[in-house]
C-alpha cells in the first residue's frame, strides 16, 4: 500500500490563513498528508516526530545535518518568511538534491509599487504639503511647488535589479528617462537586454536624479553607501531605501536628509521596530514607513500560490519555477558569517 506523501506546515511567524487562500489549502491537502501548525514556531519534538517522513517542510525550520540526515524522504524546504536564513545546512541540500526555495519574488510586486509611490511623493512634496495644509501653512500652485520636479524624463538609478528592480522597471518605462542600473550579480548583456544602461557605481551616484535603492544585503555590500558615496549625488536627488537598510551607512543618510541637500524615503531601518528616541524620526527631508512595502494581503496570498505551484511540479518529478531556489552563490553570499550552520 503506497502512504501519501507528508508535507509538515511550520510557517512562523506567518500563519496559515495569512499566506493560503481556502483554494490553494484544498490543493496542498490534495498532495498529500499536511501536517498543519498554527501559532508559534513547531516544537522540535513535533518536527523530530514527522521528519522522517516528510517530503516537503513549509517554513522556516532549523535543518542541521544531524536532522536533514534522518529526513531521507524530504525533496524540498519552502522558506514563506522571505529571504534565505542561516539555519540550514545548505551544503547537505544541495548534495542531495532537496530544493531550497524562498518566497521573496512574491513581495517584488507590491515593494515596487511602494517604492515609486515614495518617488513620486518626494518629488512632488506630497508629506511636507500636507503637513503645512493641516497646520495652515499651505502655499498654493507655482509657491507651493518649490524645489519640486517631475519624474517624467529624468536619469533614474537602480542599485540592484532583482525581483523589486525587474517588477519596477515596467512601472518607470512610462516616464521616458534614462535608467542606469548598477548590479555587480547580473552580466552587463542581461541589463540591456531589459532596456537599461548599465554602468558602475559611481556613474550611477553621480547621474541618478531620482535612486533607489533595492539591493539585498550581502557579505560583500555592507554599508556600501556611505557618506562618500551620498556626496556624489546630484543636488536635489531623493533616495528611496525599500530593500535593506544594511547597504546603507544610516547616520550618513539621515545627515545627508537633514542637511537639505537630498530628501529619502525610508522601509526599511537597522533595528525594527525603531527605537522611540531613534534621531531618524527627527530627522527633515525623509519619509518615514514601517517596512510595510511588502506587507499586503495580495502578497501573503502570492506567497502561498507559489508554494502549492512549486510543490506540485517537485512532486511530479518537474523544477520550481515560482519560487527563488537557494543557489550556491546565492546563499554563500546571503547568509551572516557570523551564524554558523550546523
Amino acid at each position: 500500500m503506497t502512504t501519501s506523501p507528508l508535507i509538515l506546515l511550520d510557517p512562523h511567524p506567518r500563519s496559515l490563513n495569512l499566506i493560503f487562500t481556502p483554494e490553494d489549502r484544498a490543493r496542498l491537502d490534495a498532495m498529500g498528508r499536511v501536517m498543519w501548525y498554527e501559532g508559534d514556531v513547531a516544537p522540535e519534538t513535533h518536527i523530530d516526530e514527522h521528519l522522517p517522513e516528510a517530503v516537503a517542510i513549509i517554513g522556516q525550520t532549523d535543518l542541521p545535518a544531524e536532522r536533514l540526515k534522518r529526513a531521507t524522504k524530504l525533496r524540498a524546504i519552502m522558506n514563506v518568511e522571505g529571504n534565505f536564513q542561516p539555519n540550514i545546512n545548505y551544503d547537505i541540500c544541495q548534495q542531495r538534491g532537496i530544493h531550497v526555495l524562498a518566497c521573496a519574488p512574491a513581495f517584488a510586486p507590491a515593494v515596487a509599487e511602494m517604492s515609486l509611490l515614495m518617488a513620486l511623493a518626494l518629488a512632488r512634496r506630497v508629506v511636507e504639503h500636507d503637513v503645512a495644509f493641516r497646520g495652515g501653512r499651505e502655499a498654493y500652485s507655482a509657491a507651493s511647488n518649490q524645489g519640486c520636479f517631475l519624474l517624467r524624463g529624468r536619469t533614474v538609478g537602480l542599485l540592484g535589479c532583482g525581483n523589486v528592480g525587474q517588477s519596477l522597471l515596467p512601472l518607470l518605462r512610462p516616464f521616458g528617462g534614462n535608467i542606469l542600473v548598477h548590479d555587480p550579480w547580473l552580466h552587463d548583456n542581461v541589463l540591456r537586454d531589459m532596456e537599461t544602461t548599465p554602468v558602475d557605481l559611481e556613474t550611477l551616484l553621480g547621474q541618478a536624479e531620482v535612486l533607489f535603492l533595492l539591493a539585498a544585503v550581502t557579505t560583500e555590500n555592507q554599508h556600501l553607501i556611505g557618506a562618500r558615496e551620498l556626496a556624489l549625488l546630484p543636488d536635489n536627488a531623493i533616495v528611496v531605501l525599500t530593500s535593506r537598510a544594511g547597504i546603507v551607512d544610516f547616520p550618513a543618510l539621515l545627515e545627508a536628509a537633514n542637511s537639505g541637500r537630498i530628501r529619502a524615503a525610508i522601509d526599511v531601518f537597522p533595528e525594527e521596530p525603531v527605537p522611540v528616541d531613534d534621531p531618524v524620526r527627527r530627522t527633515k527631508n525623509v519619509i518615514l514607513s514601517g517596512h510595510r512595502a511588502g506587507g499586503v494581503q495580495a502578497t501573503y496570498h502570492r506567497v502561498g500560490e507559489m508554494v502549492v505551484d512549486d510543490l506540485e511540479m517537485i512532486l511530479a518529478g518537474l523544477p520550481p519555477r515560482r519560487m527563488q531556489s537557494a543557489t550556491p552563490e546565492v546563499v554563500a553570499r546571503y547568509r551572516s558569517p557570523a551564524i554558523a550552520v550546523r
